[in-house]
């Protein structure tokens, strides 16, 4: 089987440009690069793309994909409670 170390971008959250901005602090906070995508688009019209989310999206690389799922976990668990 052969590895493949190719590094691309993948989405890890999705919402409102607030929760966007919380998630990529968080992510940041445990040395995980993200940038967000979709924020004019997100704040001028968030029922566009994704009805009911927003649609301000964070974006990791995909080496960093499950510790930052991970922290989005946590920040979603902590939102219901």
């Amino acid at each position: 089987m052969k590895l493949n170390n190719e590094t691309y971008p993948v989405e890890v959250f999705i919402g409102m440009q607030w929760e966007a901005e919380m998630v990529k602090n968080l992510l940041e906070n445990e040395n995980i690069e993200a940038f967000l995508t979709d924020q004019i688009i997100g704040t001028l019209v968030p029922f566009y793309s994704t009805p009911g989310l927003g649609s301000v999206k964070v974006v990791v690389s995909n080496l960093d994909f499950e510790k930052a799922k991970l922290i989005v976990s946590e920040f979603e668990n902590s939102r219901k409670e």
